[in-house]
């Protein structure tokens, strides 16, 4: 990376920084929360947008993949990784001891979910259009009622991330900074990769799978590894959302929420990255900034989406991107 790439790299720790000492003092815990919650939906709806942006495929069960990384990530942090997270803390300070810890816990909830998007990719992605979307919702609902039914997770009565033999240590994870600089990271990963001359293959099977395989572009396995690296981040969007909110249900990974995904990526523009970033803002911030309006929040938020796809049916920006040629030029 050049030089410039690193000052870049510098300033957006900085920035993360002055986001993990600054939004506690002058935010209140409920638009701390909300804050939060957008950067998680930034992750998931940057990572289906590899599917069905820039692959072309018709996902609507990427909740799914989310509920497999926050029940895992949890499950892991509170059978295995409480331990060491009382390990890490007795050699060093405190949030040196949970910065040690956190990627482990993200990164088993990511790794978990990109096994199950290859399990499911392999077979689901031979099909097309209605059919593929059948399934992915099929996949969805099966981890949502197989998670019901597992006491070691709580079963219907939800997960409580907090460890019962290590009351000491503290599980929930509300870190400003870590959960955009896990966005950061999503954004810069998934734009390196559609971008790149590798990512043509992306956008070939999405114009024309056929063409595209008739000239020696294997769209089955472009379109698995979509799936299976849009899965991955997918599950460190439900690991970051089990710690952050210290409890999981699978009321939280419904059909609602692949549908709210699904919805991020068609308003923002297909093959946009920028573009599900703002949807994705904005519509996880407006339901609850219009809360005040009481019934008619929702109502008003209908509108908006009717009107949004009546006046640009292409999305708010298309195909097109903010910024992404300075930060090209920046990371060399």
């Amino acid at each position: 990376m050049s030089r410039s790439g690193w000052i870049t790299v510098a300033a957006c720790a900085l920035v993360l920084l002055a986001l993990d000492v600054l939004l506690p003092r002058v935010l209140n815990p409920y638009y701390a929360t909300i804050v939060i919650r957008i950067g998680i939906a930034v992750i998931a709806a940057v990572s289906l947008q590899l599917v069905n942006g820039f692959t072309g495929q018709f996902s609507i069960g990427h909740a799914g993949f989310m509920a497999v990384g926050a029940y895992v990530s949890a499950a892991f942090s509170v059978y295995v990784g409480a331990g060491w997270l009382e390990a890490f803390a007795a050699v060093l300070p405190g949030p040196l001891a949970r910065v040690a810890y956190y990627p482990m816990a993200l990164a088993a909830g990511g790794v978990a979910a990109a096994v199950a998007g290859l399990v499911v990719g392999i077979p689901a992605l031979r099909l097309r259009g209605d059919y593929l979307a059948i399934a992915t919702l099929g996949f969805a609902e099966v981890i949502r009622i197989a998670i019901l039914n597992v006491d070691a997770v709580g079963g219907a009565r939800g997960f409580s991330v907090a460890a019962a033999d290590h009351p000491g240590a503290d599980l929930r994870f509300e870190g400003f900074g870590t959960v955009y600089a896990v966005a950061l990271v999503t954004i810069v990963v998934i734009s390196r990769l559609v971008y790149s001359s590798g990512g043509l293959s992306f956008r070939a099977v999405r114009e024309d799978e056929v063409a595209a395989a008739s000239i020696g572009v294997p769209a089955t396995r472009v379109k698995v590894e979509a799936f299976v690296v849009a899965s991955f981040f997918a599950g460190v969007a439900g690991a970051l959302f089990a710690h952050s909110e210290g409890y999981v249900h699978t009321n939280s990974f419904a059909f609602l929420r692949s549908f709210e995904l699904v919805v991020f990526v068609v308003l923002g523009g297909l093959g946009s990255i920028t573009g599900a970033v703002l949807a994705a803002a904005v519509l996880t911030a407006a339901p609850e900034l219009l809360r005040g309006l009481g019934e008619w929040r929702m109502v008003l938020y209908s509108l908006l989406l009717i009107v949004t796809m009546l006046v640009r049916p292409q999305g708010l920006l298309g195909t097109r991107e903010l910024g992404f040629d300075w930060l090209r030029r920046r990371l060399g």
